[in-house]
């Protein structure tokens, strides 16, 4: 018998709407069994109470996820009052409770105070290290978690809308920053404790809602072959929109390929400062960081096998 041919490598980004109760892991198990492809990763968990925005790479776009992950994100969620619980969320244990209820005025008057640059404390149960371990790992076999605050930025923290018990938020923020936190932290300092119980992410460095797609739309192309299931992927360079882009001859891509320097040159050739994506026939080939009229590449994408 004949050596089992491989499935031709997927490389390109699919932007899922997760729904709530499934965890990032399964989704992305569930899309590289569908797509047939071993090397994909996503970029920023969901917990599985959240549903949303879940941008997933495949192939040589997995080099660019930590330009999407490092990006700004864009959550709505709501926050009941009144209670606070261990994991900040609706899925933990109630460790306080309180008969007060915060006025949109009240509300109003604090988020400036949670806007800019701030100081967060994580939630015990999250995905930071303490001394080589999980902080979640640590806090479900009972033992005492202490996390040191860090800072965050929140670009913009609005409320929505909300009645006596829940408050529904818009929040934009920078990598890092924990929207239970938020929550938790409001409670406090309103003085009626608070955890999220809806949580949903809209956008994600260079992606919208326009591009989002449900595991059901996926599975239905799925079903229809290939090529209706490739239909779905955003390019590799949808990961790098924003991105100061340079365009380069074959020749010059060739070199970039086995990671050497090229020179930009020509008249017309622009001068080029820190990292760019580098195109070639429209196809993203590199990132390299530019000097002047010198580019060193710094990640090569080899599509050969697309």
């Amino acid at each position: 018998m004949g050596r089992k041919r491989q499935k031709p490598t997927v490389h390109g980004w699919l932007v899922l709407d997760k729904p709530v109760g499934r965890t990032s892991n399964q989704a992305l198990g569930r899309l590289k069994r569908l797509f047939g492809c071993r090397k994909a990763g996503f970029a920023g968990t969901l917990d599985p109470l959240a549903s949303g925005m879940l941008p997933i790479a495949f192939g040589e776009a997995t080099k660019t996820i930590p330009y999407v992950v490092d990006d700004t994100k864009v959550y709505e969620f709501d926050v009941r009052w009144g209670a606070a619980t261990d994991t900040d969320d609706s899925e933990g244990e109630i460790c306080a409770t309180s008969d007060k209820r915060p006025t949109s005025a009240d509300i109003d008057a604090l988020l400036p105070d949670f806007t800019g640059v701030i100081a967060q404390v994580p939630p015990r149960f999250s995905a930071v290290k303490v001394e080589g371990e999980r902080a979640y790992a640590l806090a479900r076999a009972g033992e005492a978690v202490e996390l040191a605050a860090r800072e965050v930025e929140v670009d913009d923290l609005v409320r929505l809308n909300d009645d006596t018990e829940q408050t529904t938020f818009r929040c934009v923020c920078g990598p890092g920053t924990y929207v239970r936190a938020l929550a938790r932290d409001l409670g406090e300092r309103l003085g009626c404790h608070g955890h999220v119980t809806a949580l949903r992410r809209t956008a994600e460095g260079p992606f919208d809602v326009d591009d989002m797609v449900t595991m059901d739309a996926v599975e239905a192309a799925a079903e229809k072959g290939p090529e209706a299931l490739k239909a779905q992927l955003l390019p590799l360079g949808a990961g790098l929109a924003g991105m100061p882009e340079v365009s380069v001859l074959r020749n010059d891509a060739a070199l970039l390929a086995r990671g050497q320097a090229v020179l930009l040159r020509g008249r017309d050739a622009p001068v080029v400062e820190g990292m760019v994506a580098v195109t070639c026939g429209g196809d993203v080939i590199a990132l390299a960081e530019g000097d002047g009229a010198r580019l060193q590449p710094r990640r090569v994408f080899d599509l050969s096998t697309a």
